[in-house]
């Protein structure tokens, strides 16, 4: 299993929001270049970059700076927020991005999906992000009628290899991944399954393995001290790394 670091972009800063809620947006860290360089010195691989502001506006509004933070480091590096046609897809691809990740796209405009992965293959990664169960877009800000599962499940139809699932009410919390709604999902579909929100500390690291996920986002533990990140991603390694 992986770790992800998480660093969200908002109006250029890291911050981190509770449950998704952009007025409780709180500065983490005065310097992306700093934390991304934190994660390599803490043994990471992979790190999650998301454009808050592009998620909610459908524009790429922090990518060059998210470019020019990924090229800084020598981590492997997936990308969300604002990713709504092919030139995105591309412009972060040729800028070193190793995957893009297609959230409210899945859910207005499937066939942006099919070309995409029929073009970009396991480049592309669907996240899925749900309150109560219900799949969110736009930054979370427009609720949809879909389940998590039936999403997760056309998504698979599509050929999609990779989702990332958001328990939206978990995250920002610290008060633990949705172990049960996971725990469906990983039953449900073949694709690997990313876990995110509310991962806080050693135990939910171990209780996501538990469930075969392929990997774990942590954003707010890590900058709040309560999840050593060198830690999870050895405690990850030891239960089998991808």
């Amino acid at each position: 299993m992986i770790v992800l670091p998480a660093i969200d972009i908002k109006d250029g800063q890291c911050v981190r929001l509770f449950k998704g809620d952009y007025s409780t947006a709180s500065k983490v860290a005065e310097n992306p270049y700093d934390v991304a360089e934190s994660f390599v010195k803490a043994g990471a691989t992979w790190m999650h970059m998301v454009d808050l502001d592009g998620a909610k506006s459908g524009k790429l509004i922090n990518s060059e700076l998210i470019i020019d933070v990924a090229k800084s480091t020598d981590l492997k590096v997936e990308v969300g927020g604002g990713i709504r046609n092919m030139d995105t897809i591309e412009y972060y691809l040729e800028n070193g991005i190793d995957r893009v990740i297609l959230g409210s796209a899945a859910v207005k405009n499937q066939q942006f999906v099919i070309d995409a992965v029929n073009n970009f293959d396991d480049k592309i990664v669907v996240g899925i992000d749900a309150k109560n169960g219900i799949v969110c877009a736009e930054g979370w800000t427009d609720k949809s009628e879909l389940n998590y599962i039936d999403l997760a499940k056309q998504m698979e139809h599509i050929g999609v290899k990779t989702i990332i699932f958001t328990d939206i009410d978990q995250d920002g919390t610290l008060a633990g991944p949705n172990l049960v709604q996971l725990d469906k999902l990983v039953h449900n579909v073949d694709c690997d399954i990313i876990a995110s929100g509310g991962v806080s500390n050693l135990k939910d690291i171990i209780n996501l393995h538990e469930l075969n996920v392929y990997g774990a986002i942590t954003g707010k533990a890590i900058y709040s001290g309560d999840l050593d990140l060198a830690l999870a991603v050895q405690a990850a390694g030891k239960v089998g790394e991808a």
